[in-house]
């Protein structure tokens, strides 16, 4: 399986974050801040390496923290 996240989601919100293509764990690629966005909603999908591919879908909904305050 490989891991992406979905056509259908924002590319600023692609910019906000980092998925390993084999394992489908997650990152974000700089800090979040809660005072412009309390969550976002990240598509997910998995393919396989089969023909013709595969493909499932998921939602992970991320919420961030207020730390400072």
């Amino acid at each position: 399986l490989y891991y992406s996240f979905s056509d259908t989601m924002a590319a600023k919100v692609q910019d906000l974050f980092i998925i390993d293509r084999n394992s489908g764990e997650i990152w974000t690629a700089g800090e979040l801040d809660f005072e412009d966005v309390q969550s976002y909603d990240l598509e997910i999908e998995a393919r396989d390496k089969g023909w013709p591919p595969l493909s499932g879908h998921c939602k992970v909904v991320l919420e961030v923290m207020d730390v400072n305050d």
